[in-house]
């Protein structure tokens, strides 16, 4: 399963990616999306929209994180939508 994370960096972004590793300092991510806060809601954007498709990790430097937290569900299940998974975690559903 993916680890999608969300990424606060110290330029004040916020972006939700695929964590691939995290080894000497760098976590490398892929598949970034940028948050953009709209009236009440939020929106995505590509984060890196000129980067080589076929070599599409990008390494940041635990220096420029502030923080890398778990995304709520409905989140991670429209990350997965936007990148075409298979993986799409279903609603949850009470049994009565």
């Amino acid at each position: 399963m993916k680890d999608v994370k969300l990424i606060r960096l110290i330029t004040g972004e916020e972006i939700i990616a695929e964590v691939l590793d995290w080894k000497n300092g760098v976590m490398i991510i892929q598949n970034a999306l940028v948050i953009i806060p709209q009236q009440g809601q939020v929106g995505f954007a590509p984060w890196a929209t000129v980067i080589n498709p076929e070599m599409p990790e990008i390494g940041l430097d635990m220096k420029h994180i502030i923080y890398s937290v778990e995304v709520a569900e409905p989140v991670v299940k429209q990350y997965n939508e936007i990148f075409g998974s298979n993986i799409v975690l279903p609603e949850k559903q009470l049994i009565l």
